[in-house]
């Protein structure tokens, strides 16, 4: 039974992640803030909850009582911004957030995984290009990979692999949000704010969270253990 740790689990990808670990009969534990977003997760599952801010080192070391097999760094946030507005707290929280916190989490978990251990971040496509308003987001997630590059290197010779998803629109309620920015940035409606977010995607929808679950999956196989230092992208052909 391995051991598997997924931050941000309380809603969304992560959430989705966490459950298909369990289904599994991996050990899991959840993290995340807000402790009834968790314990909505792990209903009806054998998992252990644990409140957490991964911008916090002392908090993020408090996660790892133990040795996990696989850690899924999976919590993050965004802000559509223009860079002229921007204030600098908005920019220093979304790296704290998106691209610290992956930082803490896999030095952390570093401390005691064994060989066949996996390390996973949940990137974005993002991570791959640019987008107006997305500046300090798009930032956070290219770090992301670069992270990811690199700690792939340093771990190789100890049987560890670490590896990004980069997926594009999921439907889940940070994209939402994002319909939302766009209705009032643009005065449309909410099918027409979907459809300009989806637009870039050849196959104009949005991705479902078990599409981008399936690709942490893989990554975590047995199968996956010569993918290394990859971004594995789930875009529908967007990227």
């Amino acid at each position: 039974m391995r051991q598997v740790l997924v931050t941000g689990g309380g809603s969304g990808i992560g959430r989705d992640v966490a459950r298909d670990f369990a289904k599994a009969g991996d050990q899991v534990t959840i993290a995340g803030r807000r402790m009834e977003a968790l314990e909505e997760t792990a209903k009806g599952f054998d998992m252990r909850c644990m409140s957490v801010d991964v911008t916090d080192e002392a908090s993020v070391k408090a996660l790892f009582d133990k040795p996990y097999d696989v850690v899924v760094a999976n919590a993050g946030a965004g802000h559509a911004m223009p860079v002229k507005d921007m204030p600098t707290s908005i920019w220093t929280d979304t790296l704290a957030v998106n691209l610290t916190g992956v930082f803490l989490t896999f030095r952390a978990a570093l401390q005691d995984m064994q060989p066949g251990g996996r390390l996973i971040a949940m990137a974005s496509i993002a991570s791959l290009k640019g987008g107006a308003n997305l500046a300090a987001y798009a930032a956070a997630k290219h770090g992301v990979l670069g992270l990811v590059r690199s700690l792939a290197i340093e771990v190789a010779r100890q049987g560890i692999t670490c590896n990004a998803v980069c997926p594009g629109f999921v439907d889940t309620d940070m994209a939402a949000g994002a319909v939302k920015n766009v209705m009032k940035r643009m005065e449309v409606d909410q099918p027409t704010a979907e459809k300009m977010l989806v637009s870039n995607n050849p196959m104009r929808r949005m991705i479902t969270v078990d599409e981008v679950t399936a690709a942490v999956r893989f990554l975590a196989s047995a199968e996956a253990s010569m993918i290394n230092g990859h971004d594995l992208v789930v875009s529908g052909g967007e990227i």
